[in-house]
């Protein structure tokens, strides 16, 4: 009988989540190309493609769909059972999510508050586009997310507000006004990327992607050494970026960021981790006791 290892259904599960080979190794803490022969290997085990390499980006096959199905429900049997073979002392980490436009350079600091209260708990963040986030709360892989969304929050939110996006750039920047706008975005399948390219479209002004950046940081990094215009929340800009006051630009729409917790948890823990989070990344006034 063949023995399919754990770690390579781990790595399809998140190959296909994060829709990225690169991403999937970044995540795993390895490197691409050993992404890449494991799901090289996970396919030999199995005798067949997983992934359709006619199809652009990470799109699966018929088979790999049934096979991706049937990993989550292993790794999460996999998982309980190593949750309950625990002491009873130790407990899982929380997990948590949150959107790559989000400047998260205060987060450590609620969770410093947090575990001043709950010192046993242990955390585990990582970052996606809001949707994929939102995606993975309802499956449960998560416990608790910060996303953005367009217009309303998408299911029941701890805490929700709505947020302004403006247009940023570096000091240095001039607009051409007579040629394509270069535009930065931290990931054009993001809600920010689709909300800036949607109303350049509907503006009729030309524009190319010059950097698709991993990260908040690479983002201001991009925008700051005068590669281009970003979009970004107007409560988070500062230092060497500034607001772009370019009649050219067309007006941005607002966007609603929540915080989520997943159902049918323990909420006596996530409830006071989403107001600690809460309270140092919500505008002034926002956070409900």
């Amino acid at each position: 009988m063949t023995n399919i290892p754990t770690e390579l259904l781990r790595t399809l599960v998140a190959v296909v989540d994060l829709r990225s080979f690169t991403k999937a190794a970044q995540s795993l803490g390895i490197t691409q190309p050993a992404v890449s022969a494991q799901i090289k290997r996970l396919q030999i085990l199995l005798g067949g493609e997983l992934f359709d390499k006619s199809a652009p980006g990470v799109t699966l096959t018929e088979k790999g769909e049934i096979v991706v199905n049937y990993a989550r429900r292993l790794l999460s049997i996999n998982d309980q059972i190593l949750q309950h073979a625990q002491p009873s002392s130790s407990v899982p980490p929380v997990r948590i999510g949150i959107p790559g436009a989000l400047d998260a350079s205060t987060l450590p600091a609620a969770l410093a508050e947090f575990r001043r209260r709950w010192p046993f708990m242990r955390f585990n963040v990582r970052g996606q586009s809001s949707d994929d986030l939102l995606r993975d709360l309802r499956q449960g892989d998560l416990d608790l997310v910060v996303a953005f969304t367009q217009s309303a929050p998408a299911i029941d939110a701890r805490h929700n507000w709505t947020d302004e996006l403006v247009w940023v750039c570096g000091r240095e920047v001039r607009i051409d006004a007579g040629g394509p706008l270069p535009l930065i975005a931290d990931d054009m399948n993001c809600l920010l990327g689709r909300l800036a390219t949607a109303a350049l479209n509907q503006a009729g002004r030309n524009w190319e992607l010059v950097c698709n950046s991993l990260g908040i940081a690479s983002l201001k990094a991009a925008a700051n050494a005068g590669l281009g215009v970003a979009v970004a929340i107007r409560r988070f800009v500062g230092g060497d970026l500034i607001i772009c006051e370019d009649d050219t630009l067309p007006r941005l729409p607002n966007v609603v960021c929540g915080i989520y917790l997943r159902e049918s948890t323990d909420h006596d823990i996530l409830v006071p981790l989403a107001d600690a989070i809460a309270r140092v990344i919500a505008p002034p006034g926002m956070v409900r006791a």
